[in-house]
């Protein structure tokens, strides 16, 4: 329970739009593994109360969540020593999903980095 607090938790109510600093490989993958979770649970709960309400829950997850997800994406660009402007490359088709995955899945740099405060 101390990890949804720390890794997700925590990322929507202390830095839903910081689009500074640094966020770790752990934190990253945490924060996606709980908002993977949360979807399940979603998907559990719309397919035994219908599809209309798996849609609008879905959609408030979404929305609610495309801003600190979006921050903790660029934070992990800025450890890799990258622009948050790199985030981008997501919207080429295929290619991009996989640069971006690359990107997250390299260790960050030691010291200070160009791109974070």
């Amino acid at each position: 329970m101390n990890a949804v607090k720390t890794y997700f938790i925590d990322v929507i109510k202390k830095q839903y739009i910081n689009f500074e600093g640094r966020a770790t490989r752990q934190q990253y993958w945490m924060y996606i593994l709980f908002y993977f979770i949360l979807s399940v649970v979603i998907g559990i709960i719309g397919a035994i109360l219908g599809e209309t309400i798996y849609r609008i829950l879905n959609l408030v997850l979404s929305l609610g969540l495309f801003l600190p997800t979006l921050g903790i994406g660029v934070r992990r660009l800025h450890d890799t020593d990258r622009s948050g402007w790199w985030f981008l490359v997501g919207l080429v088709p295929f290619i991009g999903g996989l640069v971006l995955l690359v990107f997250f899945c390299l260790p960050g740099t030691e010291g200070a980095n160009r791109f974070s405060k």
